[in-house]
């Protein structure tokens, strides 16, 4: 079982949106190395840290499962969606989802800010300078370390 860490922005989709739903695709991914690991790299079973960002207070903030391993993403065949591909073909797909499916919120959110001053995170894909992924694996002693940090603060 792996770990990942996939973000979203809470005005588009939230954890709370995910906890009401209790199960959804992760779809919209637009970058052929974040598609690579949802098509190719993502399990079932595997842990995801929901994390929220482009807000106010980025951070972790919940917890879900993978429930379904990569698929054809249907919003890039679809002309009605903010996702669409207009290049996409049904009978070669470009782009993947992955479903998964709502654990837990955390108790609070461990913020971005918090994380980058763990030295316990050195190495951590997502304090890494540049970058942008939507979609990335975290070792499991991260995810341990992220995890045990909602009890702080």
């Amino acid at each position: 079982m792996s770990c990942w860490l996939f973000k979203s922005e809470p005005d588009c989709y939230g954890i709370e949106d995910l906890a009401r739903d209790k199960r959804t695709h992760w779809d919209g991914v637009r970058n052929y190395q974040a598609r690579n690991m949802l098509r190719d790299e993502v399990k079932k079973g595997d842990v995801v840290l929901f994390y929220h960002s482009n807000c106010d207070e980025p951070g972790v903030a919940g917890v879900a499962e993978v429930v379904k391993e990569g698929y054809p993403d249907p919003s890039a065949f679809d002309p009605e969606d903010a996702h669409f591909d207009p290049k996409g073909d049904p009978d070669a797909p470009r782009w993947f989802v992955v479903d998964i499916r709502f654990k837990r919120r955390l108790n609070r959110v461990v913020t971005l800010s918090e994380l980058k001053n763990d030295d316990r995170l050195d190495g951590f894909q997502l304090l890494k300078r540049g970058n942008r992924l939507s979609v990335m694996p975290v070792s499991k002693t991260h995810c341990n370390i992220v995890l045990a940090l909602e009890t702080k603060g």
